[in-house]
């Protein structure tokens, strides 16, 4: 066995080889049998097919991919499927097959979902001829010189909440991570996010030590001409980069940032919003990973569809059991869910063994979004939910036995941004919109602009092949004129909501709001649905106020019940601190929480939600080596996530 850095190269699998080889037969002939454009003479004629094609590929297969490469990226692996269609088609004449028309895409499709199907049902979890494919290109691109000190990679779980993580670990569903947790190698701690408990607030934090100013996943600029800004869209996201950061990112220093939402001041970017308008930073040699086996995008691509199935089956039975709460997902929904937990979980993986098996990355960070997609839509504890969380814990494993085969070690941190938090929506609850009751607060001419969802941060649709970029920017440009001629402006962020009185270019204080607007804040508190409200008094400063109490922020001080009770222990610390931000709202809206249930209300429709305060969306989790120096002190705010990385990994490399 050949022997790279200590390290033993994995051997071919011979049993792995024959599934592949029985998957590829079985797959053609399923397409021929079905009439999709395979004409077979003779069944034996597979078998030689097959044979040859597997031949041609192990020798033609690396050379055409590498020539192919920028092909393949730009039309997001589409190009890999045509590839492997026009090679087979090129070959099968002389086997005395035909392959006509859509059968030169469903035959290799049919072929790896076949493979992938007889994989799963015998257990077969062995992986080295994927590694080796890898770790044998990858070492032309490795340096002489193996470092000497570890690398580290940043596993981010979107949305997965501490309390949710350890029930997935003691229910059996996460093997790997209930491996790293019960060893002396690493520790696990929950953190609590900032007020802002969402994507864009935490990742700058995380990736940039500052997330100052980001109010909720969208806000108003009232200074700014009535601008929204938002942790989302290809304008807004790569200006909010420029505003937070200071050149000292997280992965500033030989790092790599993998779909996530900000760079970490680095250029080597696979799937990053803030620099998705940049083309030239869309083509990275950490792409072969994805295409160095001719069956890897299309096992992807059968695994997409399956997870469609799964989907449209999900929300038939979600219908026939009454499941509650629940929202009408849609159609529309059912391709994006695949997108998120199984085309960008699989780019990721690929990508992150593709940058451990060249070593020259010393941190890595990657986002994977499946589990926030599906507890959106399904719910935070839904049987979707722990069957995403299973298959995510099938990624760990890939990438800790990828440890295995690199020519340096790497070390693993495992985290989240927030949590989620459950319950039924207000509109569900009260029968009405939150915009809609807002403006029965309102005197009726007011014109009113609203936007009550917050799950775009997810991004998916704008990394679909040719999208037309001129036609987003033209539609922000339309929502801007907009906002410019509404008087009321309402946003919602999970259970969040923001509303803005856009003809004062300042923010309104509680007096001037009672004066103008008399039946607005009484008719807030009042809601049984509405937890507490956050507002700036002339006399008294920043003020949280419930239906039987108020909380004088500024002075620590409460007249009646506290509205704050069960909302956290450091609630005060996080309202100040984002009153203080330069565009807070005339009235931040929180909605209840409810204790016993462990439920609250989003503002806009999403079954599990996240952005304000209440239950687990402010409590998520990282796990980080033992070895590491981290201190015992709560860890409150993504900007100090941000310091404990940053700072071990400097120690690494001393």
């Amino acid at each position: 066995m050949e022997i790279i850095k200590g390290k033993e190269i994995p051997k071919k699998s011979l049993k792995r080889s024959l599934i592949v080889f029985i998957g590829n037969m079985i797959g053609i002939y399923l397409i021929s049998i079905l009439g999709l454009g395979v004409e077979i003479s003779q069944t034996g004629d597979i078998f030689l097919l097959v044979l040859f094609l597997g031949i041609v590929n192990a020798i033609l297969w690396p050379i055409l991919t590498r020539i192919a490469m920028p092909f393949l990226v730009l039309t997001f692996g589409i190009g890999s499927l045509i590839l492997n269609g026009l090679l087979l088609q090129l070959l099968a004449p002389s086997f005395g097959i035909e392959i006509k028309g859509a059968a030169m895409i469903l035959a290799p499709l049919g072929m790896a979902a076949v493979t992938t199907v007889l994989s799963s049902l015998i257990t077969i979890n062995d992986d080295s001829s994927y590694y080796r494919s890898v770790l044998n290109d990858a070492k032309k691109n490795a340096k002489n010189e193996v470092k000497d000190y570890p690398g580290v990679i940043i596993v981010e779980i979107d949305g997965l909440a501490y309390n949710v993580l350890c029930e997935a670990v003691e229910k059996g569903d996460m093997p790997t991570l209930k491996k790293m947790i019960e060893s002396e190698d690493y520790n696990l701690r929950m953190w609590e996010t900032d007020l802002s408990s969402q994507t864009g607030a935490s990742q700058a934090g995380i990736l940039h030590g500052n997330n100052e100013g980001i109010v909720a996943f969208r806000w108003i600029e009232k200074s700014n001409g009535n601008q929204m800004m938002q942790c989302s869209g290809i304008s807004n996201v790569p200006e909010l980069e420029k505003r937070i950061s200071d050149g000292n990112g997280l992965l500033v220093e030989n790092g790599a940032s993998r779909s996530n939402l900000f760079s970490g001041d680095t250029d080597n970017v696979i799937f990053t919003f803030s620099k998705i308008m940049d083309f030239g930073k869309l083509y990275n040699k950490a792409w072969y990973s994805v295409f160095s086996n001719p069956s890897n995008f299309a096992r992807i691509v059968s695994l997409f569809l399956a997870d469609i199935v799964r989907e449209i089956w999900s929300q038939i039975t979600h219908s026939i059991k009454n499941i509650r709460p629940r929202i009408n997902r849609g159609i529309a929904y059912i391709p994006t869910r695949a997108a998120t937990n199984v085309f960008m979980r699989e780019i990721n993986t690929s990508t992150l063994i593709g940058d451990m098996m060249v070593g020259d990355v010393d941190v890595a960070y990657s986002t994977y979004l499946g589990y926030d997609e599906i507890a959106h839509h399904s719910g935070v504890r839904d049987s979707d939910a722990w069957i995403a969380l299973r298959q995510m814990d099938q990624q760990i494993k890939h990438l800790t036995d990828a440890n295995k085969y690199s020519p340096r070690d790497y070390q693993f941190v495992i985290q989240s941004d927030h949590g989620q938090t459950n319950g039924a929506t207000f509109t569900q609850r009260y029968g009405q919109t939150f915009e809609d009751f807002v403006k029965s607060l309102l005197p009726e001419d007011m014109t009113m602009f609203a936007k009550m969802t917050s799950n775009d941060d997810h991004f998916v649709g704008d990394y679909t092949p040719f999208a037309r970029k001129d036609k987003k920017i033209e539609k922000e440009k339309e929502e801007a004129k907009e906002l410019s001629d509404s008087e009321v402006i309402v946003l919602a962020s999970g259970n969040l909501a923001m509303i803005y009185l856009t003809q004062w270019t300042n923010r309104l204080s509680y007096e001037e709001l009672n004066s103008y607007f008399p039946e607005l804040i009484p008719g807030l508190i009042n809601n049984e649905y509405v937890g507490f409200i956050l507002v700036k008094s002339q006399e008294h400063g920043d003020l949280a106020i419930g239906k039987n109490g108020t909380y004088y922020l500024d002075r620590d001080e409460i007249d009646g019940e506290n509205p704050l009770l069960g909302f956290g222990d450091n609630i005060v610390k996080h309202l100040k601190r984002t009153s203080s931000f330069e565009h807070t709202p005339d009235i931040l809206v929180n909605s209840f929480y409810d204790e016993e249930a462990d439920e609250v209300c989003a503002f806009e429709e999403l079954v599990g939600s996240h952005g304000g305060a209440g239950g687990d969306q402010s409590k998520p989790f990282i796990l980080y080596p033992s070895s590491w120096n981290v201190s015992d002190d709560e860890i409150i705010g993504a900007e100090n996530i941000y310091k404990l990385l940053k700072e071990n990994l400097a120690e690494l490399k001393k």
